[in-house]
């Protein structure tokens, strides 16, 4: 049997009505994190990124419900972790702590195959303040009685510092183009081992952040002679800065909750308001305290902006006295 062209049209148009009219089947997003997330230490266990990771990441787990699992990559300065990170899938399920200087100062020293534009950067964390210290018993009182040494005795006052272009190492090139003298930096793979020559007199004084240094020479006959930041810690609020003595240096590592570029916006969104909420949790600030983290909460944007800033400051740097 056969229906007049009309009707059977009549009958598609209809058809094809009705299917339009049926809600669309959208596949449903997994929920993240749907697994445990890994955070990568660029650093070895015991560091204060290492620190920062494992404090943030108990409070984040509380959260957002999946382990924060903490995974130390050390090496070539910090390029072995920072590779992990970029190189990772924008899953949401890989993110580093990773700070300044080494990113901003890897690329301008050598040939990484990352740059500030590979990474998704979702929030500033913690601001520790360079320092240098000396033997108590060395006869160093104060920072003006360093760089007198360091006059009388040109680049025979050794400095222990981590790798070059770290925190440390900067800080001391930075002294000496402030304050007109030369010192020699002696590298150690970590604070630590740095610490310990001070303390043995191997080296004259060592170059490091105020929140580790605190921890680690706590029972130490260690003297700090200053911060360079641009106003006295909450960390130690007797310790004078170096602008205070007469040296216009300011330097300091800033951690950062960092993943690689193409995280998807909703994850994004998700992880920054995490850790907005917990960055103000009494008992994250409190365990941020105990372990001498001097917080400094910057948000996307604004993180963004402190990064490109300091690589133009890092690149003159460079120009006037390359650190390698």
């Amino acid at each position: 049997m056969t229906f007049p062209i009309a009707l059977t049209r009549r009958r598609w148009l209809a058809l094809g009505a009705a299917t339009l009219a049926q809600p669309a089947i959208v596949k449903a997003q997994p929920a993240w994190p749907d697994r445990p997330v890994t955070l990568v230490v660029p650093f070895g266990a015991g560091g204060g990124n290492d620190i920062t990771a494992r404090t943030l990441g108990q409070f984040l787990e509380r959260e957002l419900g999946q382990p924060f699992v903490v995974q130390n990559r050390p090496g070539a300065g910090g390029e072995i972790g920072i590779n992990a990170v970029a190189d990772s899938r924008p899953d949401g399920h890989t993110f580093g702590i990773l700070n300044t200087p080494g990113l901003v100062t890897i690329p301008i020293e050598r040939n990484p195959r990352w740059n500030l534009d590979s990474f998704s950067f979702v929030a500033s964390l913690v601001d520790d303040p360079a320092i240098i210290g000396v033997h108590a018993q060395s006869g160093i009182a104060s920072l003006a009685d360093l760089v007198a040494a360091a006059r009388r005795e040109p680049e025979m006052i050794t400095i222990a510092t981590q790798a070059r272009g770290s925190t440390s190492f900067l800080s001391v090139r930075m002294l000496e183009m402030a304050a007109g003298i030369s010192l020699t930096p002696v590298i150690y793979n970590a604070l630590p081992p740095g610490v310990l020559a001070v303390t043995q007199r191997e080296v004259r004084g060592a170059a490091a952040n105020l929140g580790e240094a605190m921890i680690m020479t706590a029972s130490q006959p260690f003297r700090m002679l200053g911060v360079m930041a641009e106003e006295r810690s909450t960390l130690d609020p007797t310790l004078p800065t170096f602008r205070e003595q007469g040296v216009d240096v300011a330097i300091g590592s800033l951690r950062g909750f960092v993943g690689p570029r193409g995280i998807p916006a909703p994850i994004l969104a998700r992880l920054t308001a995490a850790i907005d909420k917990v960055s103000r949790d009494p008992d994250y600030l409190e365990a941020c305290r105990r372990t001498q983290q001097p917080l400094r909460i910057m948000l996307g944007d604004a993180y963004v902006a402190h990064l490109r800033d300091a690589d133009t400051r890092f690149r003159a740097l460079w120009q006037q006295k390359p650190w390698i």
